[in-house]
């Protein structure tokens, strides 16, 4: 198994991302019933909030069942654990909850985190005992 690092990564965040926007505009549109969403105060939360939910849903349940996300399935990567078993759900979980120090300054804690371990792990994967590879 070989680890994967930063740049493969990073692309598989981005179509995730992208994936996550659209997401966010259908989201949108049912609590609106416009792409204009002009929210203000406890509509604009539920918004927000139910869009935060799913997205985070995506990651946990994608990883935790087929190790990929659309993005990782594109670029070719997969979560698996450091012994190379498939993720599971209590590691996807722990992985994608870190995520948000992970991805703190858009990603750049994450990234030296990567950078400076031997087996190219976030914050995330070194507490979910997870490592990325090649699918």
């Amino acid at each position: 198994m070989e680890n994967k690092g930063i740049g493969i990564r990073a692309v598989s965040v981005i179509i995730d991302s992208i994936l996550g926007l659209i997401l966010f505009m259908i989201v949108g549109f049912i609590y609106t019933g416009s792409l204009t969403f002009q929210l203000a105060g406890a509509d604009a939360m539920g918004l927000v909030g139910t869009f935060t939910v799913l997205f985070f849903l995506y990651f946990v349940i994608l990883e935790g069942h087929m190790g990929q996300t659309i993005g990782k399935m594109v670029t070719g990567i997969k979560v698996v654990k450091e012994d190379g078993d498939p993720c599971d759900m209590k590691a996807s979980l722990i992985r994608n909850i870190l995520r948000i120090i992970d991805g703190i300054f858009i990603y750049i804690v994450g990234a030296v985190i990567i950078a400076v371990t031997d087996k190219n792990q976030r914050l995330g994967d070194l507490a979910g005992k997870t490592v990325v590879v090649d699918a």
